[in-house]
């Protein structure tokens, strides 16, 4: 355990967060994304896993650490619901409130077609897949930077 680090973040979620540079990726998946088929063609090659979490619970704690990208209108995305894109899922609206709290502000994701998706995801730095078996709960995070002291 160390101190002021989320302890729902595992070693290896650690590794691919600190590994990351500004503009690189990440998605944070519910159960049922073809995850491990997806995180092989990732520049991390494997799949990363916090199973025990919710996605809302997986994006705090990720966003604890992880600077959101402020230069771009793609800094969050979330998978459309087929059929009904504008429509917003509860586990899309807890990982956008989880977004908002993170950045201090509301800050609004964008919405990404599901084959789009699955082709973003390919070119993300990583995968993380976790416990959460509501459907829509798929989600593109681009890093950000922290800026120096003043």
């Amino acid at each position: 355990m160390l101190k002021k680090i989320d302890n729902r973040l595992n070693a290896e979620v650690l590794f691919a967060l600190r590994a990351m540079g500004h503009g690189d990726t990440l998605v944070i998946a519910d159960t049922n994304f073809p995850s491990d088929a997806i995180a092989r063609q990732t520049v991390l090659g494997e799949l990363l896993r916090m199973d025990n979490l919710t996605c809302g619970q997986a994006t705090e704690a990720v966003l604890s650490l992880l600077p959101l990208d402020t230069f771009v209108d793609d800094f969050a995305g979330r998978m459309e619901v087929v059929g009904a894109p504008d429509r917003i899922e509860p586990v899309q609206a807890e990982v956008q409130a989880a977004i908002d709290v993170a950045e201090g502000r509301p800050r609004q994701m964008i919405s990404i077609e599901r084959f789009d998706f699955y082709e973003r995801a390919k070119k993300a730095y990583a995968v993380i897949q976790t416990g959460d078996r509501r459907f829509y709960g798929c989600f593109i995070f681009r890093k950000g930077v922290i800026p120096p002291e003043a």
